[in-house]
C-alpha cells in the first residue's frame, strides 16, 4: 500500500494484509507503518504458490466448474473500493445461475479438517469488493486448497460475516493512522519463522 503525498486520495489495504494482520497485528505495524519489507518473494512456499496461481491462469481460462452452477467466470479481476478502503485481485468471479457472483481463491496450502478464520475473512472481503463494483449479490465463495491434492470448499458470505470483517479492517486503519505499536499475538509459535521477529521486541 504505496503512501501518498495527496491527503485527498483514499489509502487502502489488500485482503492480504488483512490477513496479515490476524496473524498478529505487529505485521501492520512493520509494514504499512515502518515500511519495512517482508522479503517474502525469496520464501519458498510464497514463490510455489505463485508458480501454481499462474499455471493455473494459463489452463483454466476457459474451464468451469462442473459441480457448481455457474454460467461463466472471469479471471484475475483487480477490484478497488475507496469506501471500504480495499483493494485486491480475484482469482476468479464466477457468474452463478441464479443470478449472483461468486469469489474463487487459489490457496497453495493443505487443506486441514476446516476453513481457517483468515481465509473465510479474505473471502468476506472479496465478496464485499464484487458486491460494490457489479451491484449484484454475493452469498458464497469458494477456497480451492491445491497442495497435496485438490480440494474446493464453499464459504458462506453472510451479513455478519461481512461486518465482521469491515470492523477488522476499520481495526487495521487504526493501526496505520495512529502509528502505535500495537501488541504481539499470543502465540509465540507464530513468533518462530516471522520475518521481523528479529526486530520485534
Amino acid at each position: 500500500m504505496p503512501r501518498t503525498s495527496d491527503p485527498q486520495q483514499q489509502l487502502m489495504i489488500t485482503p492480504s494484509e488483512v490477513m496479515e494482520y490476524l496473524y498478529c497485528p505487529r505485521f501492520t505495524y512493520y509494514l504499512n507503518v515502518l515500511r519495512i519489507s517482508q522479503y517474502e518473494k525469496n520464501r519458498y512456499k510464497v514463490l510455489k504458490g505463485r508458480q501454481v496461481h499462474e499455471q493455473r491462469l494459463r489452463h483454466n481460462k476457459s474451464y468451469l466448474p462442473k459441480k457448481i452452477p455457474v454460467l461463466k467466470k472471469e479471471i484475475d479481476v483487480y477490484l478497488a473500493d475507496p469506501g471500504l478502503r480495499v483493494r485486491g485481485i480475484v482469482d476468479e468471479i464466477l457468474y452463478l445461475e441464479d443470478g449472483t457472483l461468486a469469489p474463487v481463491d487459489y490457496k497453495f496450502s493443505p487443506f486441514k479438517e476446516s476453513v481457517y478464520k483468515t481465509h473465510k475473512v479474505q473471502m468476506c472481503l472479496y465478496a464485499l469488493l464484487i458486491e460494490r463494483t457489479y451491484g449484484r449479490p454475493v452469498i458464497k465463495g469458494y477456497i480451492a486448497y491445491i497442495r497435496g491434492g485438490s480440494k474446493t470448499l464453499d464459504v458462506d458470505i453472510t451479513e455478519g460475516m461481512k461486518a465482521h470483517s469491515q470492523k477488522i479492517v476499520d481495526d487495521v486503519f487504526d493501526i496505520i493512522l495512529s502509528e502505535k505499536l500495537p501488541e504481539k499475538t499470543k502465540s509465540r509459535v507464530r513468533c518462530v519463522d516471522c520475518t521481523y521477529k528479529n526486530i520485534c521486541v
